[in-house]
């Protein structure tokens, strides 16, 4: 207060102005800071949500499954075919039996699931993480079979400390974890059928439409071929008594 001149209106009416535009300034400054400081926790939570929903697929992608064999096929469809493919002339040619060849996909649909599960860890994961999905990786590459278990444990505890969610008791014993096996789905054939439905269904309509008209243009003709004759009788029985 001691700063304010009350010895004339200009004075004072400066001095207020002054203080307004210092207040603006300084609230100006303040809201500037608290959008900053906004915009990068929302940043910074769209990167962990992401980053948490890809680890998650991941997570189902490599631990999903409890039961069967839980490694992971490195072979591809052309180590599977040369099988069948004689090495000379001399040799005799291996052919795959029938069941072999459906179950072959399999493993292979698992083999390209693992690989783009472990592309996103390497991405996304923590140290730890990076370095087991790269070994994991090299496995594949030089053809060994892979077991995943080591990399879901460290994706599990990852996940649940950062969702805030209690560790698992010590006691726990949970079993081996290995890839998820992928289903076909039924969808293709389902449409396929309603559209064969669809279509018989259609031809029936067009079948007896096609024979109802018919049958009304045949009423139709006879009915004016009859109509005709008796026309034609009192003129014959008039000429010809």
């Amino acid at each position: 207060m001691r700063g304010i001149d009350f010895s004339s209106w200009h004075s004072l009416l400066a001095t207020l102005i002054g203080l307004a535009v210092i207040t603006l300034l300084g609230v100006g400054i303040r809201l500037l800071m608290m959008l900053t400081i906004q915009q990068r926790r929302e940043r910074m939570n769209r990167q962990i949500n992401e980053r948490l929903r890809a680890l998650i697929a991941a997570y189902k992608t490599l631990g999903g499954s409890f039961t069967g064999n839980l490694a992971v096929d490195p072979r591809h469809l052309r180590e599977l075919r040369q099988r069948e493919e004689p090495a000379t002339e001399s040799d005799v040619t291996v052919r795959v039996p029938l069941e072999d060849a459906k179950e072959s996909d399999r493993p292979r649909r698992i083999r390209d699931a693992v690989e783009a599960a472990l592309s996103d860890i390497i991405l996304l994961g923590t140290e730890e993480q990076v370095r087991l999905a790269a070994s994991a990786a090299r496995e594949l590459i030089a053809g060994n079979p892979v077991h995943t278990h080591e990399l879901v444990v460290s994706l599990r505890n990852f996940i649940r400390e950062a969702l805030d969610l209690a560790p698992l008791p010590s006691d726990l014993v949970i079993p081996s974890q290995g890839p998820a096996r992928p289903t076909r789905s039924g969808g293709a054939g389902k449409g396929e059928r309603g559209k064969e439905d669809s279509t018989k269904a259609g031809g029936g309509k067009g079948g007896g439409m096609g024979l109802g008209s018919g049958m009304a243009m045949g009423g139709g003709i006879g009915y004016g071929l009859g109509t005709s004759d008796d026309a034609e009788d009192p003129l014959s029985s008039d000429h010809h008594p």
